[in-house]
């Protein structure tokens, strides 16, 4: 439950959360509702409670975003599916257009020296041509794709009548991110389906993220002949104003890209608010050797699967001890391949029990071990120019599957092995919705799809119903039924 007040409440007094729980208000509420701030009462369902206090102008600015984007869903309807395509055609052509480019970098590179001064990491800030290519490639995969709203699912013949199954369009759909830009024309991928987006983007990349609006954009919708407010952003970069964002019932989708606790709150808001998510969670990949794989297997996978720090990046490799020899032996080669792009070499992280058993690690130049704490097998590491895995050494495959299962995020699993009823085991066994034999870094839209993504989820907070964890601009939609009379 939100609540917006209209009348102050007194200190002292309390507030009824989500989950029926109940917090004391005090004088610092009563202090910024008197300015015009909104409260936000929100439960969290795991025993926390909060209590939000959302600034007037950041309220508003999601409020403005909102009403723009909501009024070009009503107009999206009278807006030809030929106007829909042109828009992905001219988005794709300004972005090969150097001018348009150059602006984009000269933004993005003040936005990167602004990060750096506070310390951040900027691995995923930061466009180059590669992120140009993949961006084009979106747009133009989008165009070929064709509009998917109102194209007819299933027709069922009844006797008598017939009943068609329609794709149809969502609504308004609400992004948080924070610092990867491209995720701007990724969610154009929506209006395929014909709905509009809305966006609040964090302020290490919202100088990147205004200058694809005004220079991509916004000038390929005009020219397309699409209402503007189909594509809006949140110009305001505090969590208020996401938060605010995600409270608004106006939205028929929310989705919060990132992981950790910031999300979980927005998920919360949402659903309180009414409103469907797609959340990611935490990230990382799991990895188990098989017993029967041999070190010219292991190094390109797990180097592969660390080439940057993403979601899907290899983050816990699970061995066997009857196959340990094989696998470090592995970790070591390659460190040689990884430490030619970080030339710091790899962080491996162990715990007690298996630190002594794989001691010959500390003696290799490119890797640096470090013991770890007995709670934090789960730990995603966020690395930036130094890859950091962790390594658990295990009596069985099955001791490993129920070690995922119990302190993984369940995203994303890969066996190596050559042994067909293993990976049958493996497959039925592992809680999470992206399950393969070869490098984690497969679980990407534009990679497994050859569609961009607008956001992965994970199994943290239950399996998806009627979906991948695979959220795509093509997904977005809900179904009519539509009666004809034979």
């Amino acid at each position: 439950m939100s609540s917006e007040a209209t009348s102050l409440p007194a200190v002292g007094s309390t507030l009824v959360m989500s989950d029926g729980s109940l917090e004391v208000v005090t004088a610092e509420m009563v202090e910024a509702l008197a300015t015009g701030s909104r409260l936000l009462a929100v439960g969290s369902g795991d025993g926390q409670n909060h209590v939000l206090l959302i600034a007037p102008e950041e309220a508003k600015a999601a409020d403005t975003a909102v009403s723009n984007a909501f009024e070009a869903f009503s107009a999206m309807s009278q807006v030809r599916d030929a106007a829909i395509l042109k828009f992905f055609e001219l988005a794709a052509s300004r972005l090969r257009d150097d001018t348009v480019w150059q602006a984009i970098c000269e933004a993005n590179a003040a936005d990167v020296e602004r990060a750096l001064a506070k310390g951040r990491t900027v691995g995923r800030l930061k466009v180059n041509d590669k992120a140009r290519q993949a961006m084009i490639d979106g747009l133009d995969e989008w165009h070929g794709l064709g509009v998917f709203r109102n194209s007819v699912i299933e027709t069922v013949e009844r006797d008598g009548f017939t009943v068609d199954l329609i794709r149809a369009p969502l609504g308004v759909v609400g992004f948080v991110f924070e610092g990867r830009p491209n995720v701007v024309v990724d969610a154009c991928g929506v209006l395929l389906t014909g709905n509009s987006v809305v966006f609040r983007i964090g302020s290490d990349a919202i100088g990147t993220a205004r200058t694809i609006l005004a220079q991509v954009v916004e000038p390929a919708l005009q020219e397309a002949g699409m209402p503007q407010g189909a594509v809006s952003l949140v110009d305001h970069t505090s969590h208020g104003a996401g938060w605010a964002l995600f409270s608004d019932d106006r939205l028929g989708l929310a989705v919060a890209r990132g992981s950790g606790e910031a999300v979980a709150m927005l998920g919360a808001i949402a659903r309180q608010s009414g409103v469907p998510v797609s959340l990611h969670g935490r990230g990382g990949a799991w990895m188990f050797v098989g017993d029967d794989a041999v070190e010219e297997r292991i190094a390109p996978v797990v180097a592969r699967s660390l080439d940057r720090k993403v979601c899907n990046t290899l983050n816990t490799l699970c061995v066997p001890r009857a196959n340990l020899d094989a696998a470090l032996a592995a970790l070591v080669t390659a460190s040689e391949q990884i430490v030619q792009s970080y030339p710091d070499g790899m962080i491996v992280h162990a715990g007690a029990e298996t630190l002594p058993q794989v001691q010959s690690l500390a003696g290799v130049q490119a890797i640096d071990l470090v013991p770890l704490g007995e709670a934090n097998l789960g730990t995603e590491w966020e690395w930036d120019d130094c890859p950091e895995i962790t390594i658990e050494v295990i009596d069985t495959l099955a001791d490993g599957y129920a070690l995922l299962n119990t302190f993984s995020p369940r995203f994303v699993a890969t066996l190596l092995s050559d042994n067909a009823a293993e990976h049958e085991r493996f497959f039925n066994a592992v809680e999470c919705p992206f399950v393969g034999d070869d490098h984690t870094r497969w679980v990407d839209g534009q990679f497994a799809l050859g569609k961009p993504e607008l956001g992965l989820s994970n199994w943290e907070n239950g399996r998806l119903l009627g979906r991948s964890g695979i959220l795509a601009g093509d997904s977005v939609f809900t179904v009519r039924m539509r009666y004809r009379k034979a």
